[in-house]
């Protein structure tokens, strides 16, 4: 069995976007990625997500976890 390539978070840099939220600009997935990142949950919780695509998720889910730490760091700062 070949295990799967898992992708860098920055290799998703181009489905991020900047959203102003009471006042605060903050970092947030484009509507394509957090879709995405939806489905491939969804797959997962059915069992039914390919090694591939858990490669996906994992990724997604490190820049999310970068995402909600810097954000927390701005709100903070303010």
């Amino acid at each position: 069995m070949v295990n799967p390539v898992i992708p860098k978070p920055s290799s998703l840099i181009g489905n991020i976007k900047l959203e102003q939220v009471d006042q605060q600009t903050l970092f947030k997935f484009t509507e394509a990625l957090q879709l995405r990142m939806e489905q491939l949950l969804e797959k997962k919780k059915a069992d039914n997500i390919t090694p591939s695509e858990s490669a996906e998720l994992e990724a997604i889910g490190e820049l999310d976890q970068i995402f909600t730490h810097i954000n927390a760091m701005l709100v903070a700062a303010k």
